[in-house]
């Protein structure tokens, strides 16, 4: 198992047994997306990570101009990209995660208490028309090239990274994992030809 960012390396249970919640919505017209399949990949992806219930975080499938805004606005770059994910509270499970023992509390502190409020992972944003022109060259088929992105914006919003080359081989590791056991269920197929998404 590669070992992801170092506050998500133990598979502790975060919110308990339930299911974490994503939420999709559709803003776009030019592809066909089957949001329930990519709603399903991205709970498995953060089950696979540790997180469970008391957790939200939203899937965004949006047009190219509106992808060309936000990727200007937030990354400062021109043009489309596939996929950016945008971390709310994600930096919160290690809290979470950490317990009573994490150290940062003392010793006469219980954990904090959140109440009925979930924990909000963040935002994911999607442009398939993106993925559709790239899938050829990238990850093979388009329902490849959409779980990729899917996992791959899980995974940062959760904290990975690719900004370096050893992170860039451990998130593609951990991506095909997650796709391998949840997306093909079973082998890698011989089409898959992964390299960084564009976006982040």
């Amino acid at each position: 198992m590669v070992e992801g960012p170092p506050r998500f390396r133990r598979k502790t249970k975060v919110g308990g047994d339930t299911d974490a919640e994503v939420f999709c919505a559709d803003e776009q017209t030019t592809v066909v997306v089957d949001v329930v399949r990519w709603q399903t990949l991205a709970r498995h992806a953060l089950a696979a990570e540790g997180v469970r219930g008391g957790t939200e975080l939203s899937l965004f499938f949006v047009e190219k101009s509106d992808m060309v805004d936000l990727n200007l606005e937030h990354m400062g770059e021109v043009g489309p990209t596939d996929v950016l994910s945008f971390p709310i509270d994600g930096g919160e499970v290690l809290e979470v995660v950490s317990g009573p023992s994490g150290g940062t509390r003392g010793p006469d502190r219980s954990p904090p208490d959140r109440g009925d409020m979930p924990l909000l992972l963040g935002d994911i944003v999607i442009c398939p028309e993106v993925a559709v022109e790239q899938a050829p060259t990238h990850a093979g088929t388009v329902e490849d090239e959409m779980a990729l992105l899917v996992v791959h914006g899980v995974l940062h919003i959760l904290g990975w990274d690719h900004d370096t080359a050893d992170k860039t081989v451990a998130m593609q590791a951990r991506e095909r994992e997650i796709l391998k056991a949840h997306h093909w269920n079973g082998e890698v197929p011989p089409t898959f030809s992964q390299s960084v998404p564009e976006g982040t």
